[in-house]
Protein backbone atom coordinates (compact mmCIF):
# COMPACT_ATOMS: atom_id res chain seq x y z
CA UNK A 1 0.00 0.00 0.00
CA UNK A 2 1.23 3.42 -0.88
CA UNK A 3 1.09 5.66 2.11
CA UNK A 4 1.85 9.48 2.36
CA UNK A 5 2.93 10.55 5.48
CA UNK A 6 2.14 14.61 5.97
CA UNK A 7 5.01 15.55 7.57
CA UNK A 8 8.90 17.64 6.65
CA UNK A 9 9.80 16.32 10.12
CA UNK A 10 12.82 13.43 9.22
CA UNK A 11 12.42 12.21 12.91
CA UNK A 12 8.77 11.86 12.58
CA UNK A 13 8.96 9.95 9.03
CA UNK A 14 12.30 7.84 10.58
CA UNK A 15 9.83 7.05 13.22
CA UNK A 16 6.83 6.56 11.42
CA UNK A 17 9.09 4.05 9.18
CA UNK A 18 10.77 2.36 12.27
CA UNK A 19 7.54 1.39 13.72
CA UNK A 20 6.43 0.38 10.45
CA UNK A 21 8.83 -2.00 9.27
CA UNK A 22 7.91 -5.07 7.99
CA UNK A 23 4.61 -3.60 6.67
CA UNK A 24 3.58 -4.16 3.39
CA UNK A 25 4.01 -0.07 2.93
CA UNK A 26 5.37 2.26 0.17
CA UNK A 27 5.80 5.76 2.14
CA UNK A 28 5.97 8.83 0.43
CA UNK A 29 6.60 12.40 2.16
CA UNK A 30 7.04 16.16 0.95
CA UNK A 31 10.56 15.78 1.00
CA UNK A 32 10.18 13.60 -2.13
CA UNK A 33 9.40 16.55 -3.82
CA UNK A 34 5.49 16.00 -5.04
CA UNK A 35 3.74 19.00 -5.11
CA UNK A 36 1.52 19.37 -2.12
CA UNK A 37 -0.63 22.26 -1.33
CA UNK A 38 0.14 24.07 2.58
CA UNK A 39 -2.92 23.14 5.22
CA UNK A 40 -3.31 25.70 7.65
CA UNK A 41 -4.07 24.10 10.60
CA UNK A 42 -6.75 26.48 12.40
CA UNK A 43 -8.85 23.86 13.75
CA UNK A 44 -9.38 23.97 17.63
CA UNK A 45 -8.35 20.35 18.41
CA UNK A 46 -5.58 17.88 17.63
CA UNK A 47 -8.38 16.17 15.80
CA UNK A 48 -9.60 18.49 13.86
CA UNK A 49 -6.02 19.27 12.67
CA UNK A 50 -5.23 16.21 12.10
CA UNK A 51 -8.06 15.15 10.48
CA UNK A 52 -8.00 17.92 7.81
CA UNK A 53 -4.82 18.33 6.87
CA UNK A 54 -4.79 13.82 6.32
CA UNK A 55 -7.95 14.49 4.06
CA UNK A 56 -6.94 17.74 2.59
CA UNK A 57 -3.73 15.54 1.31
CA UNK A 58 -5.80 13.01 0.47
CA UNK A 59 -8.15 14.48 -1.75
CA UNK A 60 -5.48 16.47 -3.53
CA UNK A 61 -3.07 13.91 -4.31
CA UNK A 62 -5.30 10.37 -4.57
CA UNK A 63 -3.05 8.66 -1.96
CA UNK A 64 -3.63 7.30 1.42
CA UNK A 65 -2.37 9.90 3.98
CA UNK A 66 -1.40 9.73 7.19
CA UNK A 67 -1.22 13.04 9.66
CA UNK A 68 -0.67 14.17 13.12
CA UNK A 69 -0.77 17.19 15.19
CA UNK A 70 0.33 16.83 19.02
CA UNK A 71 1.22 19.50 21.18
CA UNK A 72 1.89 20.02 25.32
CA UNK A 73 -1.27 20.68 28.00
CA UNK A 74 -0.33 22.22 31.12
CA UNK A 75 -3.09 22.45 33.55
CA UNK A 76 -1.86 25.65 35.11
CA UNK A 77 -2.41 27.23 31.61
CA UNK A 78 -6.27 25.41 31.31
CA UNK A 79 -4.51 22.54 28.76
CA UNK A 80 -2.26 25.85 26.86
CA UNK A 81 -0.53 25.74 24.89
CA UNK A 82 -2.24 22.74 23.32
CA UNK A 83 -2.67 23.43 19.72
CA UNK A 84 -0.69 26.30 20.06
CA UNK A 85 2.48 24.70 20.89
CA UNK A 86 4.36 24.98 18.17
CA UNK A 87 3.65 28.75 17.47
CA UNK A 88 3.80 29.14 21.77
CA UNK A 89 6.43 32.13 21.98
CA UNK A 90 5.69 33.64 18.64
CA UNK A 91 5.47 32.62 14.97
CA UNK A 92 9.14 32.20 14.67
CA UNK A 93 10.24 31.14 18.29
CA UNK A 94 13.07 28.71 18.75
CA UNK A 95 12.57 25.53 20.91
CA UNK A 96 14.58 27.57 23.48
CA UNK A 97 12.61 30.87 23.48
CA UNK A 98 9.57 28.73 23.74
CA UNK A 99 10.79 26.53 26.64
CA UNK A 100 11.85 30.12 28.71
CA UNK A 101 8.73 31.13 28.14
CA UNK A 102 7.05 28.25 29.80
CA UNK A 103 9.22 28.49 32.09
CA UNK A 104 9.06 32.36 33.25
CA UNK A 105 4.82 31.94 33.17
CA UNK A 106 4.65 29.31 35.60
CA UNK A 107 8.18 30.25 37.73
CA UNK A 108 5.60 30.88 40.56
CA UNK A 109 3.07 27.81 40.54
CA UNK A 110 4.12 25.35 42.80
CA UNK A 111 5.27 21.28 42.03
CA UNK A 112 2.21 20.14 42.48
CA UNK A 113 0.52 22.33 40.07
CA UNK A 114 2.85 21.62 37.04
CA UNK A 115 0.90 18.77 35.67
CA UNK A 116 0.95 18.50 32.16
CA UNK A 117 0.55 15.62 29.08
CA UNK A 118 1.64 15.58 25.84
CA UNK A 119 -0.89 14.34 23.20
CA UNK A 120 -0.73 13.54 19.64
CA UNK A 121 -3.79 12.81 17.61
CA UNK A 122 -2.78 10.66 14.20
CA UNK A 123 -5.07 10.42 11.50
CA UNK A 124 -5.47 8.22 8.65
CA UNK A 125 -7.19 9.35 5.41
CA UNK A 126 -8.57 7.37 2.33
CA UNK A 127 -9.21 9.15 -0.90
CA UNK A 128 -12.96 8.13 -0.58
CA UNK A 129 -13.49 9.99 2.17
CA UNK A 130 -13.07 7.49 5.09
CA UNK A 131 -11.05 8.76 7.77
CA UNK A 132 -9.90 7.54 11.43
CA UNK A 133 -7.78 9.05 14.16
CA UNK A 134 -5.92 7.65 16.86
CA UNK A 135 -4.78 9.57 19.76
CA UNK A 136 -1.63 9.19 22.74
CA UNK A 137 -0.83 10.55 25.72
CA UNK A 138 2.01 11.08 27.98
CA UNK A 139 1.54 12.33 31.50
CA UNK A 140 4.18 14.24 33.16
CA UNK A 141 4.85 17.78 34.71
CA UNK A 142 6.55 21.24 33.88
CA UNK A 143 10.51 20.93 35.67
CA UNK A 144 11.43 24.60 37.23
CA UNK A 145 14.33 24.21 34.77
CA UNK A 146 15.40 22.66 31.33
CA UNK A 147 16.67 19.52 32.04
CA UNK A 148 18.98 17.69 29.61
CA UNK A 149 19.25 18.53 25.50
CA UNK A 150 18.21 15.14 23.03
CA UNK A 151 14.91 15.33 21.61
CA UNK A 152 13.62 18.49 20.38
CA UNK A 153 10.41 21.28 21.69
CA UNK A 154 9.82 21.20 24.88
CA UNK A 155 11.73 17.90 26.16
CA UNK A 156 13.97 19.35 28.08
CA UNK A 157 11.20 21.04 30.41
CA UNK A 158 8.89 18.10 30.50
CA UNK A 159 9.47 15.69 33.16
CA UNK A 160 8.17 12.00 32.99
CA UNK A 161 6.61 10.10 35.19
CA UNK A 162 6.95 7.02 33.58
CA UNK A 163 10.84 7.31 32.83
CA UNK A 164 11.53 9.15 35.74
CA UNK A 165 13.86 12.21 34.26
CA UNK A 166 13.13 15.02 31.30
CA UNK A 167 12.00 13.93 28.22
CA UNK A 168 15.86 15.54 27.47
CA UNK A 169 17.83 13.45 29.63
CA UNK A 170 16.16 10.21 28.14
CA UNK A 171 17.52 8.36 25.05
CA UNK A 172 15.84 8.27 21.69
CA UNK A 173 14.84 4.75 22.44
CA UNK A 174 13.40 5.63 26.00
CA UNK A 175 11.42 8.50 24.69
CA UNK A 176 9.94 6.67 21.18
CA UNK A 177 9.18 3.93 23.72
CA UNK A 178 6.79 5.81 25.94
CA UNK A 179 6.00 8.90 23.57
CA UNK A 180 2.75 10.23 22.67
CA UNK A 181 3.21 10.22 19.14
CA UNK A 182 4.55 6.61 19.49
CA UNK A 183 1.44 5.43 21.23
CA UNK A 184 -1.07 6.91 18.82
CA UNK A 185 1.14 5.41 16.02
CA UNK A 186 1.00 2.38 17.53
CA UNK A 187 -2.96 2.31 17.38
CA UNK A 188 -2.80 2.91 14.23
CA UNK A 189 -1.02 0.54 12.90
CA UNK A 190 -2.97 -2.21 15.23
CA UNK A 191 -6.41 -1.18 13.57
CA UNK A 192 -5.07 -2.80 10.19
CA UNK A 193 -5.94 0.47 8.49
CA UNK A 194 -2.51 0.08 6.79
CA UNK A 195 -3.09 -3.65 5.59
CA UNK A 196 -4.35 -3.77 1.74
CA UNK A 197 -7.96 -3.65 1.69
Amino acid sequence: MKVFLATKNKGKIKDFEKLTEGMDLEVVTILDSLDIPDVVEDGETFEENSQKKAKEIADYTNIVTVSDDSGLCVDALDGGPGVYSARFGGENATDSEKNEKMLEILKDVKKEDRKAHFVSVVSIAFPNGEIHSFRGEIEGEILFEAKGNNGFGYNPIFYSYELGKSFGQASDEERKSVSHRARAFRKLIVSGLLEEK
